[in-house]
């Protein structure tokens, strides 16, 4: 079996919720076969799926008069919250928008209209918002909203099934069955492992 933690980073469920259902499932099948795969991000093929909301939500081409803010879930684990960070500073070097940062709907901050209001106040003449979530709910409603009161020109939608979503599943996918952890019982999280 291979399993995907369809998560964006590295945080708490895919270190300890999902390693406990993997436990679970190791100890009721002790014959099975599991291997555990890397979070689909970071991976340089979201920034072009983030690229693709911007565009849907009218922001284009990256720009030198535009700062970006990255909206992520958050996460109470500094690790993930810093894969974040990075993926703003690589976004940055590699584009020409004038900023981008990182901002968290919990757990960490600044929040996103906090860095909004941030950007603004530090002369940035248009701020967009990139929500860097794979579904709409709760987060994905709570970054649009407290963003666009802060003064975010537009924020775009959740990535959802955009097409670089599909390649990176995959490629996660091929990874793991390819290179497969495959651990006995006690079920042990590859992650930890590698780190």
């Amino acid at each position: 079996m291979v399993v995907l933690p369809l998560l964006l980073t590295a945080a708490y469920h895919s270190g300890t919720d999902i390693p406990e259902a993997l436990r679970e499932a190791q100890a009721a099948f002790p014959r099975l076969r599991i291997a555990y795969g890397e979070p689909l991000g970071p991976h340089p093929a979201l920034l072009r799926a983030l690229e693709r909301r911007l565009a849907e939500a009218g922001e284009g081409r990256p720009e030198s008069s535009t700062a970006v803010v990255l909206a992520a879930a958050g996460s109470s684990q500094p690790a993930a919250n810093a894969a974040v960070a990075r993926m703003a500073a690589s976004w940055q070097s590699a584009r020409r928008w004038r900023a981008v940062v990182p901002a968290y709907a919990s757990a960490a901050s600044p929040t996103p209209d906090q860095a909004v209001a941030a950007l603004l106040r530090a002369g940035a003449p248009r701020v967009v918002v990139a929500s860097y979530l794979l579904a709409p709910g709760l987060f994905a409603d709570r970054i649009r909203d407290a963003s666009l009161a802060a003064g975010a020109a537009a924020v775009s939608r959740p990535l959802g099934a955009a097409p670089e979503v599909a390649d990176v599943l995959l490629q996660r996918y091929t990874e793991a069955r390819d290179h497969p952890v495959v651990t006995s019982a006690p079920w042990r999280n590859p992650l930890a492992q590698r780190a």
